[in-house]
């Protein structure tokens, strides 16, 4: 059935949220289990004060689960889904029923009875859908089973199995995940707003529960550990007393909010990596929702969410307002996109590891042009890779430009299933629904010739071992070429590739007193050496690989320097025990990789600080320094303010570089060092072979690691347990945190739309050249001690010591504002070439601060607008990379190209983007950021289309022509109400 108009269709779904709202709708819902006891430290439902309509859940900081055990968990999540799905389906039923209703059919069990009932797509007997890659099969699936013609309408499934031909074309369709993922950087935000927009509710006269989440929401707290204390069988106890000391205040709001807001689970900290515990235990692969079968997808507030696409799920990226919309029941408007099929053939050889891969990969990918694409993998090559393995290219998605990596499911991907702990049952009913649909990839068998947008091939037989940097992960070196190219970046002028060093003081050294021993750094020393991030500490070859270099090192005489700050920090505790089990974490250990915490830590810049005495040598001497680590960012500023060089690496590579104390070496000509007995010792010979480290993996990864961790994970820990919150619903802000502030976005917001706006005669705050990163717009880090941010926090007592990072103080808008475009290595070309987080106030010639000039622009009611080259807003998805500017007033942003989930939050928080025209940049039209800038758009939204040109005039005479870049008709709507959030509000309160 048709909705016939929009009038008639925000009438029924008012009365649906009526009475799904209302006491006596919750009282009919089917009762769940009787309510295990709360968690250690946690109150039960019953001393909270709920809303009545949501009394009779059972306690909510788990979805209404008790999650203590993976068994326990998975068979309560069925037991609540079937309350979730009515509401979505009460929902669904009152815009339409669903005309796909007869494709509805039933998998039975190999033994008899069903494991549940599915929308079928070979039922709709259409020869198109055999061509389809698979994962746009998710999004057809997907389309069928929403299809309610008001949120989801037929037209919307015919464009997507006609995607051969509608992918170029830029249609746009809906699509509703499964779930919502998140991490505590971002998920701290995410929450503020929620809370934010439930008392915008209020004021606004509506109920404030109608804020709520409507899928399963996963919040993992990893971001926040920083690695303090190294080199010590006590680190992890001392740096997670450390992160609980600086982030109690956001850990207890995180509690608050796993109380307050239904359907939320928050995994503590000290737990492991977001996207590996997705990886390893969140992942369903397959739903099960009251007998209703569905292909798991998740959105994630963070870019590397493409991680758990190796495992076959559909995920990726979004901003976090975007994902506040989808959490709300808002399906998401995104383009079609084309997919790019990638053909492995051949075997990695021997000693290639899979991060040589990973960045083989990336660097093909990303001169192929893959940004706002699906990538597919395929091809004979697939059997050679483990599922580990697969994950690895996944998950650096963003560092190629792609929306998704995608490994369909496989037999691999069922035999990692069952090591990692899922149940023999639920492994039989994933293969049986996949298969069924059209979704499974049988290598055994002849394969149906797929349709691709384009194609790329790589024979694994080529890749060689390689890192990337120093400034950027798409920039592979090949390991015998790395000297040379040192040498180059140590000549080259300033920029990705180049330091600009004068040949006389390339050879400078700067000697020091470590700690009453005599050290000496010279440019390319390693002074960082990290195993850390998901991308490979889920990987259990090349962890068991760096183990076994380790030992070989130590066992022929090697050790460390102690200047190197040497860190080990796991993306799950499954890491520790196959390491103990293979009795390689003591040679770590005996290196200084010992393990210091269960998170991100310095592939996102909590890296820590440096011992006083190694930087006042870097400091002083302009020495630039290495950090060498086996993340997936290496942006400049990132890891470390004072490592210049920063290189991607294998974890056994970061253990090579580590020994030999620097990059500046050609590991095939020199050694790393001397032995106990007096002979040089050669990378070669403490590399592991591949079958040695597939030997590792074989005796020590076992299916019994898995389970138990899961088990404990779900206990929490001392410190988290012991944290109070409060009980209210409605969050109590407190005017004094510098944690926690209520943000701006709802002040004096009415049921009308702001509506469409121009600009006019606007200053230029920044003028930007290629790959400006969200990093350089909003930093993660350290807070710099003569930065506003730091003044700010200064004045209101708090210590230097106590800064913590940008990234743990994301909810708190005042500093995150004063923090907007603060990245100490900002190129701003309105300074001529000077580096560093400042402007020209343009009407007065000062050089302030960024902040100190948006703030004079914005009191004499100024706009501005930025200018950028290639690539802005590349990075990790940061919805304060666009907050932040919104906060100083910047009202467009005019770049060569954007990243694409950058460009979707600046559309989220109401700024326009907008695109030069091919061939044509500041450069080329002459612009200096000098000008004054008028954008011509019309008043009325129902007057611009997306994608349409506009007229850009300035006070010089010039004016160009650039493209607007709302790329969807739901995007303009967002512009229309002055963000998405305002636009979730105003729908949410006239249904």
């Amino acid at each position: 059935m048709y909705v016939p108009s929009s009038s008639s269709a925000s009438t029924l779904l008012r009365a649906a949220r009526t009475k799904l709202l209302s006491p006596s709708f919750s009282r009919t819902l089917p009762h769940p289990p009787a309510r295990p006891p709360p968690l250690p430290g946690h109150r039960s439902l019953s001393s909270f004060s709920t809303p009545r309509s949501f009394r009779g859940f059972a306690p909510r900081w788990s979805h209404g689960v008790d999650w203590r055990s993976p068994l326990s968990l998975r068979a309560q999540i069925r037991a609540v889904a079937p309350m979730i799905e009515q509401f979505q389906r009460k929902i669904a039923s009152m815009a339409g029923e669903n005309p796909f209703k007869g494709n509805l059919t039933s998998l039975p069990k190999p033994g008899g009875g069903e494991f549940g009932k599915f929308y079928s797509l070979p039922s709709l007997n259409d020869p198109r859908i055999d061509r389809l890659p698979y994962s746009i099969r998710i999004l057809l699936e997907s389309a069928i089973r929403n299809c309610d013609n008001f949120q989801v309408k037929k037209e919307d499934i015919e464009k997507i199995l006609d995607w051969e031909s509608s992918s170029v074309k830029q249609v746009e369709i809906p699509f509703k995940p499964a779930r919502v993922l998140l991490q505590d950087f971002t998920g701290v935000p995410a929450v503020v707003d929620l809370a934010c927009m439930r008392d915008a509710m209020k004021e606004l006269g509506s109920d404030s529960n109608k804020i709520n989440p409507l899928v399963p929401v996963d919040l993992v707290i990893d971001h926040s550990v920083q690695v303090d204390v190294t080199r010590s069988e006590n680190a992890v106890q001392a740096n997670m007393e450390l992160e609980f000391q600086r982030n109690k205040e956001r850990f207890a709001f995180l509690k608050w909010g796993s109380n307050a807001f239904h359907n939320m689970l928050v995994v503590p900290p000290g737990s492991g990596i977001v996207h590996q515990v997705n990886l390893e235990y969140l992942g369903r692969v397959v739903f099960n929702n009251d007998g209703l079968l569905y292909p798991d997808s998740v959105v994630g507030t963070d870019s590397h969410t493409t991680m758990i696409d190796g495992l076959g799920v559909a995920g990726w990226g979004v901003g976090g307002i975007e994902a506040e919309a989808a959490m709300l029941g808002q399906p998401m408007s995104m383009v079609l996109p084309g997919v790019v099929g990638f053909k492995l053939s051949g075997k990695l050889r021997n000693g290639v590891t899979a991060t040589d891969l990973v960045l083989t990969v990336t660097q093909m990918l990303r001169k192929h042009g893959v940004v706002g694409k699906f990538v597919e993998f395929y091809g004979d090559g697939m059997g050679e890779l483990s599922l580990a393995d697969r994950a690895t290219i996944a998950n650096m998605s963003p560092e190629y430009g792609a929306t998704m990596g995608f490994f369909p499911v496989d037999h691999v991907t069922l035999q990692y299933l069952k090591l990692t702990g899922r149940s023999d049952e639920t492994v039989a009913m994933i293969e049986a629904y996949l298969r069924a649909n059209k979704m499974f990839v049988d290598y055994n068998e002849p394969q149906q010739e797929r349709a691709y947008s384009s194609y790329l091939e790589l024979n694994l037989d080529d890749v060689e071992p390689c890192i990337s940097g120093p400034k950027r992960p798409h920039d592979r070196v090949l390991l015998k070429e790395m000297k040379a190219d040192w040498h180059a970046c140590l000549d080259n002028k300033v920029g990705f590739k180049g330091f600009a060093i004068p040949k006389e003081a390339q050879g400078k050294v700067a000697k020091f007193q470590f700690h009453g021993q005599p050290a000496e750094l010279r440019h390319g020393s390693v002074v960082i050496a990290a195993i850390t991030s998901c991308t490979n500490t889920s990987n259990p070859s090349v962890m068991l690989g760096a183990g076994l270099v380790a030992k070989k090192a130590y066992e022929l005489g090697l050790q460390v320097k102690p200047w190197v700050k040497t860190s080990l920090a796991p993306g799950s505790g499954v890491v520790t025990k196959y390491l103990l089990q293979s009795g390689l974490q003591k040679f770590l250990n005996e290196q200084g990789f010992d393990i210091v915490g269960f998170g991100c830590t310095t592939c996102i810049g909590n890296s820590g600080d440096l011992d006083e005495s190694v930087s006042a040598a870097i400091s002083e001497n302009d020495i630039v320094a290495a950090a060498v680590l086996s993340g997936n960012r290496n942006f400049e500023g990132r890891v470390h303010p004072l490592t210049r060089a920063n290189y991607l690496a294998s974890p056994p590579l970061v253990v090579g570089y580590a020994l030999a104390g620097t990059v500046d070496i050609d590991f095939e000509k020199e050694p790393i060092g001397t032995g106990k007995d007096g002979k040089s010792v050669f990378l070669r010979d403490i590399w592991p072979s591949t079958e040695e480290i597939a030997a590792a993996v074989q005796s020590s990864v076992l299916p019994d690691m898995f389970r138990s961790t899961y088990e404990a994970i779900t206990k929490g820990n001392p410190m988290w347990n012991q944290l109070q919150i409060p009980a209210e619903t409605l969050y109590s802000w407190d005017p004094n945190s510098t944690y926690i502030h209520e943000p701006p976005y709802f002040k004096g917001m009415t049921m009308d739309p702001p509506g469409a706006h121009g600009v006019k005669d606007a200053y230029c705050l920044l003028n930007f050249g290629d790959s400006i990163t969200t990093d350089h717009i909003s930093p993660a880090g350290s807070i710099h001690k003569d930065s506003p941010a730091a003044k700010y926090l200064l004045e209101r007592g708090v210590d230097r010591k106590d800064f913590n990072s940008y990234g743990s103080r994301r909810g708190n808008d005042e500093i995150m504002a004063r923090g907007t475009f603060a990245n100490i290595r900002l190129v701003n070309r309105l300074l001529n070439g000077e580096v560093g987080p400042k402007t020209i106030h343009i009407p007065s010639g000062e050089k302030l601060s960024v902040f100190d000039a948006a703030m004079k622009y914005k009191a004499a009611g100024q706009d501005t607008i930025v200018l950028a080259g290639a690539e802005y807003g590349s990075g990790s998805s940061r919805d304060w990379a666009a907050k932040g500017p919104m906060l100083l007033g910047v009202k467009a942003v005019i770049a060569k190209s954007f990243e694409r989930i950058h460009r979707s939050n600046l559309v989220g928080m109401g700024i326009i983007p907008l695109c030069f025209k091919p061939g044509e940049d500041a450069d080329t039209l002459g612009l200096t950021g000098h000008e004054r800038y008028s954008i011509d758009l019309p008043s009325k939204i129902s007057d611009i289309r997306p994608g349409q040109d506009v007229t850009i005039t300035t006070d010089s005479g010039k004016s160009f022509t650039c493209t607007v870049r709302f790329d969807t008709e739901v995007e303009l709507a967002y512009f229309n109400h002055g963000g998405i959030l305002p636009y979730v509000i105003r729908n949410l309160i006239q249904q």
